[in-house]
């Protein structure tokens, strides 16, 4: 009986360290949890282009885990992007979200939100995937702010990197109406919100501990 996370990237360390960080919120249901990681692709997803072929490498990742563990509990798209969550959900009654669905869905039950997180380029892919699931609008994600270093890039140099999302946060809240929360989005940035400060009245939202807690109700 295990839950699985499914890591887009080819970074086998992130694998490890986002299995430990999910295995608490599954412990007391006596549940392993198992991670896998992609076999071809890139080290980090920062462009339409890699998305794409991350989206191939978790279907792959996901067949090959059947064939040598079985069927999951629950599937965990370790990537603040949700590549192949759509089509994993096509293939299988097992619960599937990704690290972004999960998080809009906690903060759009807040009120109106933003999301801070690491390379341009996912601005408009993020606000393209609020749209599919119509957590946009006047109740749900009102902006994205970026920072120009990609999440691999920010966890790598976490000194700099904390400096930069800690602006970033100010500058989103203090850039048009109030938010009622703001998510830190990113796999390698899983435990980093606690370090960040929030404006009153503003939930800082870390997309992985809303992954983990997914994880906890989907096998509840």
């Amino acid at each position: 009986m295990h839950v699985l996370i499914i890591n887009p990237n080819m970074r086998a360390d992130l694998t490890a360290d986002l299995v430990a960080q999910f295995q608490p919120f599954v412990a007391d249901r006596g549940l392993a949890v198992m991670g896998t990681t992609a076999t071809f692709g890139h080290d980090y997803i920062a462009s339409e282009a890699s998305y794409v072929m991350a989206a191939h490498a978790v279907l792959d990742a996901w067949h090959l885990h059947l064939l040598q563990h079985g069927q999951p509990q629950a599937v965990l798209v370790a990537c603040f992007g949700d590549p192949g969550v759509w089509a994993l959900r096509e293939m299988t009654r097992v619960p599937v979200i990704g690290l972004a669905e999960a998080a809009m869905k906690e903060a759009r039950a807040i009120g109106p939100f933003g999301i801070v997180t690491g390379g341009a380029a996912w601005g408009p892919m993020l606000e393209r995937l609020a749209r599919g699931w119509e957590m946009s609008g006047p109740g749900g994600l009102q902006r994205v702010l970026t920072v120009d270093a990609h999440g691999g890039e920010l966890a790598a140099d976490p000194r700099q990197g904390l400096a930069s999302l800690n602006q970033a946060v100010t500058d989103i809240l203090a850039d048009g109406p109030s938010l009622s929360a703001v998510i830190l989005g990113g796999a390698a940035l899983g435990g980093w919100a606690g370090q960040l400060p929030a404006g009153q009245g503003t939930v800082l939202i870390d997309s992985v501990e809303a992954g983990g807690r997914w994880l906890a109700a989907a096998v509840a």
